[in-house]
């Protein structure tokens, strides 16, 4: 029995839960929908289960409780992997520390420090920290254009495009390209996707990230950059939007193999 967190965020348009749990059924699977607001960890009788979160809110109630589950459970992604990917300051920290080529990042509270960065670069990107499907992200060239600090600002890379390469189990399976006349690509700010081949390049670079931030399955945006990709980031909870592969069918069949593995 697989048990289910579904994504907060799906649509009747837009099931990534269902897609996964129809596939799951299609390959002899069982599975139930567990709902984090009615958990206590302290007297759920879960041990010894796979655990499948799809999506979760960022509130500190579903994260504590996945995180308590993960003790006795087995938890896919792990509550520490999501959280790895929802923070772009930890993401960017292991992309560095396992030599995987990213943008130049920095990180202050300094509006000073903010403004001799953007002086030194002529232009710079500034994130949120805790952000997804692209929202915040813009390109400043002055110091007026930040918001309230603390600032996280990488270098810009010119580009016209981005790809998400969806990793599982440390393997490139799927990619597509992303295109849009706005400074990120995400298909949630009006980009448009369509699939693309992986190189050993794309394949490489995917895994290795994945590998850094710890996740079983993700989704993982490159950006050219000269003759070759850097990392931006790892989705720890990705959509599978314009894949041009059966996506749900590949993360269900990983997730019936790991249920397997615990029965032993």
């Amino acid at each position: 029995m697989i048990h289910i967190v579904r994504k907060p965020t799906d649509t009747p348009g837009d099931d990534s839960t269902s897609m996964v749990v129809k596939e799951i059924t299609r390959q002899g699977g069982r599975y139930s929908f567990l709902d984090l607001d009615r958990v206590d960890p302290f007297s759920s009788p879960l041990s010894g289960a796979l655990i499948w979160i799809c999506g979760l809110r960022q509130d500190e109630h579903q994260f504590e409780v996945c995180h308590a589950l993960s003790v006795t459970n087995r938890v896919v992604n792990t509550p520490l992997a999501i959280f790895t990917c929802a923070s772009k300051v930890l993401t960017s920290t292991l992309l560095v520390k396992n030599g995987i080529p990213t943008p130049r990042t920095f990180f202050t509270s300094s509006g000073e420090t903010a403004a001799d960065l953007i002086a030194r670069f002529g232009k710079m990107v500034t994130k949120p920290v805790y952000g997804f499907d692209g929202n915040g992200i813009s390109l400043v060239d002055s110091p007026e254009q930040l918001g309230a600090p603390p600032y996280y600002l990488q270098e810009y890379v010119p580009n016209d495009r981005d790809f998400r390469v969806f990793v599982i189990d440390g393997k490139a399976v799927g990619a597509i390209s992303r295109i849009s006349d706005s400074l990120t690509h995400n298909i949630h700010q009006g980009g448009t996707g369509k699939p693309v081949g992986i190189d050993d390049r794309m394949g490489e670079l995917a895994g290795a990230a994945a590998r850094a931030v710890g996740v079983d399955y993700g989704g993982v945006d490159l950006l050219p950059s000269g003759d070759d990709y850097c990392v931006l980031e790892v989705n720890g909870t990705p959509n599978w939007h314009c894949m041009g592969v059966n996506i749900p069918g590949l993360l269900a069949g990983y997730l019936l193999s790991q249920e397997r593995l615990l029965k032993g």
